[in-house]
């Protein structure tokens, strides 16, 4: 009897035992560490910024002759995206202080000149979102003020006209983003002396800096 009750004690001893083995085992393995997925960037919202570059372009005069434009731009945005799956829709508007301007022969003896001082655009946009970089195109209204001289006489008038283009968006920290974009920009004609015209078109290049609300 006495064998009995010691085998019995052994036995349960062992299984003790052994299961503090498998449960210290089974806490000793190691687990997986959850792997961190960052979150994909959306571009929904307001932003206002401030832009500037250089344009180039070309003014023709009803009297005949042309003038090449060049000069710089800088002024400030506002705008609105809403993102739905990787495409994101737009809307834009910027105004600017300008100083393009040029000036050539017309006519068969006198000189003519044209310069737009003041830019605006109204634009949509749709740009394509990967994560952080948004590429774009955008297009729509365009208006600015054009100073034309035919011989010396002056003429200021505000025109509205069409633009068109594309660019590329980056968020580059926190709620800052950076644009570069080129737009081409047709005012159409301004009024000059005399009952002349002078078309205004060109070809801008602008940086920008974003700051999202």
């Amino acid at each position: 009897m006495k064998n009995l009750l010691l085998a019995g004690v052994g036995l349960l001893a062992l299984g003790v035992a052994s299961a503090s083995a498998a449960d210290l085992q089974r806490r000793a393995m190691p687990t997986k560490a959850i792997e961190y997925v960052a979150p994909v960037y959306n571009w929904t919202g307001f932003y206002a910024g401030i832009q500037g570059g250089g344009g180039w372009g070309r003014s023709d005069y009803s009297i005949g002759g042309s003038g090449r434009l060049n000069g710089g731009l800088i002024g400030g945005t506002l705008g609105y995206n809403w993102q739905s799956g990787p495409l994101v829709y737009g809307l834009e508007t910027d105004l600017a202080f300008a100083n393009i301007s040029g000036s050539g022969g017309c006519g068969a003896i006198f000189s003519c000149s044209t310069r737009n001082n003041w830019l605006g655009t109204t634009r949509v946009r749709v740009g394509y979102a990967m994560d952080r970089f948004m590429p774009y195109v955008t297009g729509g209204f365009a208006y600015g003020g054009v100073k034309s001289s035919v011989a010396g006489f002056d003429s200021s008038d505000t025109k509205g006209g069409w633009t068109a283009g594309a660019g590329i968006e980056a968020a580059i920290a926190g709620p800052w983003t950076a644009k570069v974009e080129y737009l081409h920009v047709d005012l159409g004609h301004a009024d000059n002396a005399f009952g002349t015209t002078a078309s205004y078109r060109s070809d801008l290049v602008r940086a920008g800096l974003n700051y999202r609300f």
